[in-house]
């Protein structure tokens, strides 16, 4: 539900710096090993709970406002063999919610796999467990090879249909957060007389990563968020302002988050220096892995795309590297020139970077980008 202010869309209020115009700041948990370089020179990430448990800790301690871990089955192969060991999410988030105090817990569940009955449980037992904390990345599709493996690709499911599925799937769970019985028989999923208690006593914050037409409505209709891709300015201006205009035409608000990898060095110079260290140790075949699994692969069509370019830097989204002083004017200009309502920090070893970020770039950005009442609990 979206809140409506002297005729304006507000959002729903979560217990987030953007309920009153501030910028939320959380963690991309590095779940599988390898983190978001493609790197053998990289620092080495193993994606273990005991890791992801240190850096859930960092994030609460240092006054981040959200983690979050993708869901992930197949990796991408290569020498370093890419994400292959990678964390239940909803599991991992269940057992971080208990090792943490205010920051918000967002889990990670596909449409194409999860009944929406069973979903509902389980988020209502994760708001049980983070006193209201908890969140949902909801991921309406994801690489052909990743669900064929056990069976679950449904081949008569199309792009846009699986939008349609998780408007279905989404308002299934609604209901069950809402109503005593839910009966329902739509296209791709029906309950009987179905029934799903305890209730969430907080509902839970809802987002995607659709960005294309269909996904885009889908987050206006049905999401409180959405995260986009690319780290252009004018790119992610436009597309923040164009999913923005998107929920309003209805009469709705969504906020809007993108990726951002932050690399620290004592100087701008050391920290490009590093990254060319891991451009030198480029995991050609977790990248040939990635190509694939994403449906275009740059040697075999005959030409450079601009994906592509980017994951040659071994870094899979955009990036920041610099000292602390350039972090900051560079994700000030970023929230100056776009309605961005937060990013979501990745870190090449998050327990070096993160205790940078929090005692030298986070208390700026908090005041530079203040909400309009004081922080939120987040209890």
């Amino acid at each position: 539900m979206t809140d409506m202010t002297n005729g304006a869309c507000q959002p729903t209020a979560f217990g987030l710096p953007s309920d009153t115009g501030g910028k939320d700041l959380g963690v991309f948990l590095p779940i599988a090993n390898g983190g978001w370089i493609l790197s053998s020179t990289a620092p080495k990430l193993d994606g273990s709970y005991d890791y992801n448990r240190k850096v859930a800790r960092l994030a609460d301690e240092t006054g981040l406002d959200f983690i979050m871990s993708m869901a992930k089955y197949r990796g991408y192969g290569g020498e370093t063999e890419h994400w292959r060991h990678a964390l239940d999410s909803t599991a991992l988030m269940a057992a971080l919610a208990e090792a943490t105090d205010r920051v918000k817990i967002w889990t990670t569940t596909h449409t194409l796999l999860q009944n929406p009955a069973v979903t509902a449980k389980m988020m209502a037992t994760l708001d049980q467990i983070s006193h209201g904390r908890a969140g949902l990345n909801v991921v309406t599709g994801a690489y052909k090879g990743e669900f064929a493996q056990m069976g679950a690709w449904p081949d008569n499911v199309g792009h846009d249909d699986r939008y349609a599925l998780a408007t279905e799937w989404i308002q299934a769970i609604k209901a069950l957060w809402t109503q005593d019985s839910v009966t329902m028989d739509g296209k791709y999923f029906q309950l009987d007389d179905c029934m799903s208690d305890p209730k969430p006593a907080t509902r839970p914050f809802l987002v995607c990563a659709g960005t294309s037409k269909a996904g885009m409505r889908f987050t206006s209709n049905e999401m409180d968020a959405l995260f986009l891709s690319g780290g252009d300015i004018p790119e992610l201006a436009a597309s923040s302002q164009a999913a923005k205009d998107d929920a309003a035409s209805i009469g709705r608000a969504v906020r809007t988050y993108s990726m951002m990898t932050i690399l620290f060095g004592d100087s701008d110079a050391a920290a490009e220096a590093e990254a060319a260290r891991y451009r030198e140790g480029l995991d050609e075949g977790a990248l040939h892995g990635m190509m694939r699994a994403y449906g275009f692969l740059d040697a075999e069509i005959g030409k450079e795309n601009a994906f592509v370019r980017k994951a040659r830097s071994t870094f899979m989204t955009p990036h920041v590297l610099g000292t602390p002083e350039t972090v900051i004017e560079r994700l000030s200009e970023i929230f100056a020139q776009t309605s961005l309502d937060g990013l979501m920090l990745i870190f090449p070893d998050y327990l070096t970077g993160m205790p940078i970020f929090g005692e030298h770039v986070l208390p700026v950005l908090r005041q530079r980008f203040p909400s309009r009442v004081p922080e939120p609990s987040h209890v």
